[in-house]
């Protein structure tokens, strides 16, 4: 993520849903023992340092078109994808702010991106 975060220069968009997602995926690891309660506490940090730092900038979205755009999707595309409703949620989020990318790790996600029109960006793990 550091070398595309740098390569475009411009801070990456995170919705407040979205950050829910980045802190949730952080505890998950830690209850799933991927990752020390250390590791959980550097991370959480991280995470607020790049968000202070202007790495990353919190993106508001008017939630009743984000919604319909939502609901739009999943009527195109759920039953074909098999995505979860934040999955649905996140890429309509995308398409609302008017981005031209979109990242994710999360193979469904990535279908529904592309499948909506957003060029995806996979960084490296």
């Amino acid at each position: 993520m550091a070398a595309w975060r740098s390569k475009i220069g411009d801070p990456l968009l995170v919705t407040h849903h979205g950050r829910v997602e980045l802190t949730n995926g952080i505890g998950l690891a830690v209850y799933r023992g991927i990752i020390t309660d250390a590791a959980h506490d550097a991370a959480l940090a991280a995470l607020d340092d790049d968000f202070a730092k202007g790495r990353y900038k919190q993106a508001d979205l008017l939630w009743r078109a984000t919604l319909k755009r939502a609901d739009d999707l999943s009527r195109a595309h759920t039953s074909s994808i098999g995505c979860r409703s934040l999955d649905v949620l996140h890429v309509a989020s995308a398409i609302e702010l008017e981005l031209k990318h979109f990242a994710t790790f999360d193979a469904r996600q990535q279908q529904l991106a592309r499948a909506a029109g957003l060029k995806l960006v996979t960084p490296a793990r």
